[in-house]
């Protein structure tokens, strides 16, 4: 029975790397979000106290 030859194995080990640290970021990083992030106001919201019927 023939054996499978292991020698490819850091062939195989770069070219994954490679596909994972150039492509892929460079995939992900081309994307847009489609809403921007909105800055947040300063001031502080004014909250009622709760009537509690009940108690």
């Amino acid at each position: 029975m023939p054996q499978l030859n292991p020698a490819p194995w850091f062939a195989i080990l770069m070219f994954s790397w490679l596909v994972f640290i150039v492509i892929i970021p460079t995939k992900v990083m081309t994307y847009i979000s489609p809403n921007e992030p909105a800055t947040l106001n300063s001031e502080k919201h004014k909250t009622e106290s709760w009537n509690w019927p009940w108690q």
